[in-house]
């Protein structure tokens, strides 16, 4: 990164900025203090020069932040999974396995793509590595899951007026 005052002189400038930012994004102060200095050591350790630090900055607290909701979101999932499978009734149990089962079904009537498409999707994947798995251009992919979602809801139909035929 350089000599030690520029360092410390983008520190300075910078530092209470970011921490306001994080601040406001996750409500969290913990949470901020860690994403900035992260975003600093980031910053320390990068082996390029970097052009605009104040940006570079704030868009590695951004997708820190990012990162770090999605890890919460996956966690409370898994977490919350064991409880509720616990706490529910032979019905609530039979009615969540025959929706699972008609959700598989009606994924299974997709082609491939879509139904790669929506699996990453829920999977927490951006566009761009949705894109990246499945070989497309990252511009096509909102339309792609758009549809791949009508196609899906079609399917879904179909298989919960089958079952009940």
């Amino acid at each position: 990164m350089g000599s030690h005052p520029a360092w410390e002189a983008i520190y300075a400038e910078h530092r209470l900025a970011l921490l306001r930012y994080v601040h406001r994004l996750t409500r969290d102060v913990h949470l901020a203090e860690d994403v900035v200095q992260d975003a600093f050591l980031r910053l320390w350790r990068e082996s390029h020069p970097v052009d605009n630090p104040r940006s570079w900055l704030f868009r590695v607290c951004t997708n820190l932040v990012r990162d770090q909701s999605r890890r919460t979101a996956i966690r409370e999932r898994h977490s919350a999974q064991p409880d509720e499978a616990q706490a529910e009734s032979p019905d609530e149990e039979f009615e969540r396995a025959e929706s699972v089962r008609t959700v598989r079904l009606a994924l299974d009537r997709l082609i491939p793509r879509d139904r790669e498409a929506l699996l990453l999707r829920e999977s927490g994947f951006r566009y761009a590595e949705i894109a990246e798995v499945i070989d497309v251009r990252v511009e096509i992919v909102p339309t792609l899951i758009a549809r791949a979602l009508k196609r899906f809801h079609k399917a879904y139909l179909e298989e919960t007026s089958d079952a009940t035929s």
